[in-house]
């Protein structure tokens, strides 16, 4: 072996006296910029998705009356919180949101009461959807309401990856839309006209409102319906899988 000479033996002389003090906190402290990430990802799961799925809770169940477009809230139906319950089985089952992600033995108490929270307006938001998607009474409710059921209990035997069941959450929320907003709601008659005078000019349209038992809602109750969906999707997909990583914050 070649001994060390000159130069390089005084530096490593040098190196073996001297000591370097290094603090467990210095080597615990993850970089700046995982920190900044994990602020980030807290932000936005903590305040940002609850503010959504909060919004989408209060949206979905506003409707405005046909004659003075004044403000209704109606409650959910018990089959939405089933509908909403199989939903949430679904994207458990999927991976789109991991439940030992969210109550992981490596949070702290504090995070997992939080994310308790959070799933807890995922749940209310998720009712409210189904509250304003199923027509309220009528044989409208009960034959769009199973075609809910069906869906999803075939979803739950299904082999399901988290695309597959984005575009089938989509696809079911968008049809269930244009049935009740854009094609019930044009078989209802205006509020404001006499029964007679509906009979004579459209009796079409008065035999399916009275068939239907279809409720009479304002116009806007369509666009803010459609803004509770669109708020919902968006809040679904900024949910992360997982929340282990901001525990690290």
């Amino acid at each position: 072996m070649k001994p060390v000479e000159g130069a390089e033996a005084e530096e490593l002389r040098d190196a073996e006296g001297e000591l370097i003090e290094v603090s467990s906190a210095d080597v615990a402290k993850p970089p700046i910029r995982s920190r900044e990430l994990n602020r980030s990802l807290a932000f936005r799961t903590y305040l940002v998705i609850p503010a959504i799925f909060l919004t989408v809770t209060l949206l979905g169940g506003l409707r405005f009356g046909s004659v003075d477009n004044a403000f209704i809230f109606l409650p959910p139906a018990l089959i939405c919180l089933v509908f909403a319950a199989l939903t949430l089985i679904l994207f458990f089952r999927s991976g789109l949101v991991r439940v030992q992600g969210w109550y992981s033995d490596e949070l702290p108490a504090l995070q997992k009461t939080a994310n308790t929270a959070v799933l807890l307006t995922f749940f209310t938001a998720t009712v409210q959807i189904f509250n304003s998607l199923l027509p309220e009474t009528g044989l409208a409710f009960w034959v769009v309401g199973f075609c809910f059921f069906w869906s999803l209990w075939n979803n739950l035997f299904a082999d399901l990856d988290t695309k597959r069941l984005m575009r089938s959450v989509i696809s079911l929320f968008a049809l269930a839309f244009v049935v009740k907003f854009l094609l019930l709601a044009n078989l209802t008659t205006a509020g404001d006209e006499s029964w007679l005078r509906q009979v004579f000019e459209n009796p079409g349209k008065t035999a399916f409102t009275w068939l239907l038992d279809l409720p009479r809602y304002g116009a806007a109750t369509g666009y803010v319906q459609f803004f509770a969906v669109a708020f919902y999707l968006l809040g679904l997909w900024l949910t992360p899988r997982s929340t282990v990583r901001t525990g690290e914050y």
